[in-house]
């Protein structure tokens, strides 16, 4: 079992001032509301309800955390025993692009996810989830944009792949790495991004998922595999379908 089942809620936050303290790797997921990043969370974790998916997409307002490690109890983060033997964190950042939501709730966002992803030390890989039928619109490029200064690595997970066939898919694929190709850092080296095609509907993509996020997390020994065995979670997925 993957050390993702591990995950339980550590805090959520609506300022930068109240981001956690804890010196851990923190990996982000964002993505346009409505592409699935919920359910993806949901899915990667082994859990029904871990990540919020309102029926309202663009609800969501806040950045919620999830700890990997020391996580066997509710609210943990009040238990400094626990909180040492945290070892990562997942961090559900706000979904963006929902046409409905007021204009000054876009800012606040705005300016919440770009001040995040361009200066948060502890971030140590953006997960990017992405429509496969409307790949990179001028908000994912936007988030692309912020945080490919840093230099650190994206995952781009093409959701609800199972609604492309096959020719249409290996072609979002393709036109995905291109477009994550054309980054380069100062030396002209091409920065650490990577795309994989992603289904809840039949879990495809499901593992080259877990191995990569674990991989970004520092999760993974030497010899590729997990360091130690997650906790067991109740399977299943609801919410938003990726």
């Amino acid at each position: 079992m993957s050390l993702l089942w591990q995950a339980r809620f550590f805090t959520t936050v609506n300022h930068l001032r109240d981001l956690p303290t804890l010196q851990v790797p923190e990996i982000a997921f964002a993505g346009r509301s409505n592409a699935g990043k919920s359910t993806a969370i949901n899915l990667l974790c082994n859990q029904k309800k871990l990540a919020f998916a309102s029926k309202t997409p663009g609800r969501t307002q806040h950045i919620n955390y999830f700890s990997i490690g020391g996580a066997h109890v509710a609210q943990h983060r009040k238990d400094e025993t626990k909180i040492d033997e945290i070892r990562a964190l997942l961090v559900d950042l706000p979904g963006y692009g929902y046409a409905e939501v007021s204009g000054s709730a876009k800012l606040h966002w705005q300016q919440l996810l770009g001040d995040y992803v361009r200066r948060r030390q502890q971030l140590a890989a953006l997960v990017l989830i992405v429509d496969s039928r409307r790949p990179f619109t001028e908000l994912d490029v936007q988030m692309v944009e912020w945080f490919a200064p840093t230099g650190k690595p994206i995952h781009c997970i093409l959701s609800k792949s199972d609604k492309l066939n096959r020719n249409d898919a290996t072609n979002a694929l393709r036109q995905a790495r291109t477009f994550l190709g054309s980054y380069v850092d100062e030396n002209n080296q091409q920065l650490p991004f990577t795309a994989q095609l992603f289904s809840a509907l039949n879990r495809s993509g499901l593992e080259e998922a877990n191995d990569r996020i674990l991989e970004l997390a520092g999760l993974t020994s030497a010899a590729g595999g997990e360091t130690d065995a997650g906790d067991a979670a109740a399977s299943g997925d609801d919410g938003e379908q990726v």
